[in-house]
């Protein structure tokens, strides 16, 4: 089963839009390791100012690395590095670094029960411009917290339950994500749908205060859809495809997504 589960990051480490939860159910056990190279589109269609709809439009394009190993059974730590392109503003993003500890798992008749809480950081490595709706992020260092219920019968069926909080150590706003997945994983193919959800607490608004505004105050909230198949097609390879869709929120871009990339299993 290890050889499906690096799909689940394919997202991650991006900025907020992209995120599909910090963590996710499964483990790569004692000693294995995952490498992941994802590339993506993001055509956003207009830009929610607080939360009125404007005929602001861009167009985003990342490329992330990522790459997960098993300390024990029980724990995994994940690196997470992207390089986002829009328009002329393109650089490395934010590293994301995270712990992922097993603290109870429960096993029934017709499948298990698995709670685990992790913890994590994302700070910038370049010195990329925060003023304006195409920069590609808030030049915020962020500690992670997360908690997350695990369940999956023993054909493959699984849902997850995550949420958790983001302390912003610059002026950006603190916020709180929920995501909810569920899919199947089986030996060869792994598919799943999500909804992913983030509250910032307090902020301001675009345009809501005369220019110049301070960017890196921006409280975004939004709401996303999508899902993900993968197909493996050795032991240790595989390769994904992802659709998204920001349906809504505040001081966020509005659009759909589309993502592939290559998994690599050691």
């Amino acid at each position: 089963m290890k050889e499906l589960l690096a799909v689940f990051f394919i997202s991650l480490g991006c900025c907020d839009v992209f995120s599909q939860g910090r963590i996710d159910g499964f483990y790569r056990g004692s000693g294995n390791a995952t490498a992941t190279l994802g590339a993506g589109f993001e055509n956003h269609k207009d830009y929610l100012a607080g939360t009125d709809e404007t005929d602001i439009s861009r167009k985003l394009y990342y490329v992330n690395l990522f790459a997960a190993y098993g300390i024990t059974d029980d724990l995994d730590v994940n690196v997470s590095l992207p390089y986002i392109e829009i328009d002329n503003n393109k650089n490395l993003q934010d590293i994301s670094v995270f712990l992922k500890y097993r603290s109870l798992k429960k096993e029934y008749a017709n499948g298990k029960l698995e709670v685990s809480v992790a913890g994590g950081f994302s700070t910038p490595v370049s010195d990329y411009n925060t003023g304006g709706l195409n920069d590609i992020g808030q030049q915020a260092t962020v500690i992670e917290t997360r908690a997350m219920a695990h369940y999956q019968t023993n054909s493959g069926w699984f849902a997850t339950l995550q949420s958790g909080f983001s302390l912003k150590l610059e002026e950006v706003p603190n916020s709180l994500p929920i995501t909810f997945k569920a899919g199947q994983a089986l030996n060869n193919w792994y598919y799943d749908v999500y909804y992913d959800y983030q509250h910032s607490f307090g902020g301001i608004d675009y345009l809501e205060t005369p220019p110049p505004q301070n960017f890196k105050r921006f409280g975004v909230d939004y709401h996303k859809v999508g899902g993900t198949g993968y197909r493996s097609f050795t032991k240790n390879f595989g390769a994904y495809i992802s659709v998204s869709y920001v349906l809504g929120g505040r001081n966020t871009f509005q659009g759909p997504g589309y993502g592939i990339g290559l998994v690599a299993n050691f």
